[in-house]
């Protein structure tokens, strides 16, 4: 159904209301040290703030023009960065001694706004964070001409990280499955290590190392994490995952529009979409494994840039349309759960799901940005 040009203009008005009070959101809860939180109240997560999550949001508000906001949070991950060299060159050579260290004493994917690890027990190995934030800086650069020297030691110590233990089993983008290799998590880390290479602050040796390793990631995704056409959820596995869509999308470590790109997006709509709202992957029990609007907007943005803008419109108005009245964005919604018996036990052990969810918005805005070149208003002038 095509709306009237007066609804089509007033859905566009509260849009771009939505986008610019995420921004806002986003802006007012970033810490002084540039962490952004998680989410300022869910229990489980206050008080932490992702490489992950924080690296998306700060894509997204960069993309929208918060140039400052995201140079913030990279000063916050270079500083977290640095203060673990002694750490990351310890596990670096023991994998290259070939005695890797236990999965504890690898870097942790969350960190608390001083940059400490924080002492609540978490399922912490996670390697798709420390690639992000690395690709996040080289959008940045892309948005803004930043100079990433500020950057350098950081990124050459991500790199040294990543090249010495992509190969890992991990945690995945959801806390779970830690005996795979998951293909999303292997695409953060691609992309990481692909825009380390070419970002032109490393030594010509880790430059090269960063470029290689990206190009044996690249090569295992296609060899290893394909099923059926498509990208699966984990090597071995023929399911999706969600979180394929940024590796077809935003991310674009494999072309949205290419045969593997397109059967990606294909399979995820066919197993994951309902009514415009995106699961997790098929069997999720988290809060009843409800839909996530981040997770519409991923899609949209593969969808974007396989070419159907349409598509990605219908899924940026779902993911708006979960805003409350407070515009406050959610983590996931009750509308299509996959089992509602699972609900309680986490209302009981967190309360209620998190909202809001900054990721949430960060997403909304960076998917409106990558449609219809949303940016943030032009500061106002004051008379003296």
């Amino acid at each position: 159904m095509t709306l009237p040009t007066t609804d089509r203009a007033a859905e566009q008005t509260g849009l771009a209301a939505l986008v610019a009070s995420s921004a806002d959101l986003i802006s007012s809860l970033q810490d002084a040290g540039g962490a952004y939180p998680a989410s300022p109240t869910f229990s489980a997560y206050a008080g932490y703030s992702w490489f992950r999550d924080g690296a998306f949001i700060a894509d997204a508000m960069s993309a929208y023009g918060r140039a400052e906001s995201a140079e913030r949070f990279f000063d916050w991950c270079a500083r977290v960065l640095e203060s673990r060299r002694d750490e990351i060159g310890a596990i670096a050579a023991a994998a290259r001694a070939g005695a890797p260290v236990e999965d504890a004493a690898m870097l942790p994917t969350r960190f608390t706004f001083d940059g400490r690890a924080g002492d609540d027990e978490w399922w912490d190995f996670q390697l798709d964070g420390y690639g992000t934030w690395v690709w996040a800086v080289a959008e940045h650069v892309r948005n803004h001409g930043a100079d990433a020297a500020r950057w350098a030691p950081s990124i050459a110590l991500t790199v040294d990280y990543l090249a010495s233990s992509w190969q890992r089993p991990c945690f995945d983008w959801w806390e779970e499955h830690a005996e795979h290799v998951h293909v999303s998590t292997l695409g953060c880390i691609a992309a990481g290590l692909r825009a380390a290479a070419t970002l032109g602050v490393l030594d010509d040796a880790r430059a090269a190392l960063a470029a290689s390793t990206a190009d044996e990631v690249e090569a295992f995704i296609r060899a290893r994490g394909v099923a059926d056409g498509h990208l699966s959820k984990w090597v071995g596995s023929t399911a999706v995952d969600a979180s394929l869509a940024a590796v077809v999308g935003v991310m674009d470590v494999v072309p949205a529009a290419s045969a593997l790109g397109t059967a990606t997006i294909a399979a995820i709509e066919r197993d994951l979409a309902v009514d415009g709202g995106v699961h997790r992957f098929l069997g999720d029990t988290y809060f009843g494994g409800g839909q996530w609007p981040l997770l519409s907007c991923f899609l949209g943005l593969a969808h974007a840039r396989a070419g159907d803008p349409d598509r990605a419109r219908a899924l940026l108005a779902w993911a708006a349309s979960t805003a409350g009245p407070d515009g406050s964005m959610p983590e996931q919604v009750e509308r299509h759960l996959l089992d509602a018996s699972r609900v309680d036990e986490w209302v009981e052990r967190w309360g209620t799901s998190a909202d809001p969810l900054l990721w949430s918005h960060a997403m909304l805005i960076r998917l409106a940005v990558e449609l219809d070149g949303a940016t943030a208003p032009a500061p106002q002038e004051t008379s003296a």
